[in-house]
């Protein structure tokens, strides 16, 4: 089964190549892009280009002719290299990156992580890279809201990024009653503004989330019974309500309680990667408090226990450059180590980052 989904890896690899070919710009339309979809014959994608071949003959002028001519035979003779598509298809690009008056022929390949749907060839000023681009774009949402009779927050995750979408205070008053009012008649007017907000979280959700295709699930939080109370009412459209994963008990309703709604809900979202971004990270803050021979962090130190084998796990931030990854990558290859890139969208990965960026969880004491 095709994965649906990309690994920290996949991403961080594919945006170094989006970064890559993103900076080379044609003097006219003669750089190449050749989208093959899975499955597709790679005989009818040549045969296609050595037409285009002849079409460009006609182009009046001399040098791009030749640069579009060049870039397709190229093209021809690379993909002649491939026995058959690839499982999610290919994308191919091809063109003279050099500075007018000079020539440097290149031509990229990436055999993409998801299908490629489309079959696309293009000769423009660009590659075209935004059947990439939309691969590291996550598609699942989940919806949080967070609600107790003073307030309600309604917030999205949507890979490892949380977007605040509304907040909102209620009319419910305080305990206290104003003089000359009776208790039941005061405990009356709590009730029917508590019903008051939870209407109107009620539609806020809607307006929120209703209609969305990408939404996987919604988690709802707060202290006490509050939470029951709304989802139990008739308050959320039935729609809404099925889309209903999880309902947890939370201290706070602000910011705050966004992030204690997501650590309580690691069983919900075990498959996403914030989820396991969160998970590996406090395994390495647990070591590092109960056993700190067990973990590594540091540039040096690292590389050091890279190289007695020694690492299970390394631990890299997606804020490092892409020279210093790479260079990380490969010495873990030698040793059969996994690579786990962290993004700094989480509290842990801002934390690793402040470690220097790189940490490590050891197969065994390391004893230097």
């Amino acid at each position: 089964m095709t994965a649906t989904k990309l690994t920290a890896k996949q991403q961080h690899d594919l945006k170094k190549f989006v970064k890559e070919l993103e900076q080379y710009k044609g003097r006219h339309t003669e750089l190449v892009t050749v989208y093959i979809p899975a499955g597709y014959e790679l005989n009818k994608v040549i045969q296609q280009l050595q037409q285009e071949q002849g079409t460009a003959s006609n182009i009046k002028s001399a040098s791009t002719r030749k640069n579009v001519i060049d870039a397709l035979e190229r093209m021809v003779q690379h993909l002649r290299l491939f026995k058959k598509t690839p499982e999610n298809g290919l994308a191919v690009f091809s063109g003279n990156v050099a500075p007018e008056g000079k020539t440097d022929l290149k031509v990229w390949s990436l055999e993409p992580p998801l299908p490629v749907q489309t079959k696309i060839y293009r000769c423009d000023k660009t590659f075209l890279l935004d059947l990439i681009t939309a691969m590291l774009q996550a598609k699942e949402v989940y919806g949080l809201v967070l609600i107790d009779r003073r307030e309600g927050i309604i917030a999205s995750l949507r890979g490892k990024s949380i977007t605040i979408l509304s907040k909102h205070t209620s009319n419910v008053p305080g305990k206290m009653r104003a003089g000359g009012q009776s208790a039941a008649r005061f405990g009356r007017i709590r009730e029917n503004a508590a019903k008051e907000f939870y209407s109107r979280m009620g539609e806020y959700m809607k307006e929120a989330f209703f209609g969305n295709k990408d939404l996987k699930g919604i988690i709802i939080g707060g202290p006490g019974p509050t939470k029951h109370d709304f989802i139990d009412g008739d308050f959320i459209t039935n729609e809404l309500k099925q889309k209903i994963i999880a309902v947890k008990d939370i201290t706070y309703t602000d910011e705050f309680g966004l992030q204690e709604l997501l650590d309580s809900s690691h069983d919900i979202l075990a498959k996403e990667g914030l989820s396991i971004e969160k998970k590996i990270m406090s395994r390495f803050f647990d070591n590092l408090s109960k056993n700190e021979r067990m973990v590594s962090y540091g540039s040096d130190d690292v590389m050091k226990k890279l190289q007695m084998g020694a690492v299970d796990t390394l631990l890299l931030s997606e804020s490092l450059s892409d020279e210093t990854i790479e260079l990380f990558e490969e010495e873990a290859a030698k040793y059969g180590t996994k690579v786990q890139i962290i993004s700094v969208e989480t509290r842990e990965g801002v934390q690793l980052k402040e470690f220097g960026g790189i940490a490590a969880l050891l197969r065994y004491e390391a004893h230097e």
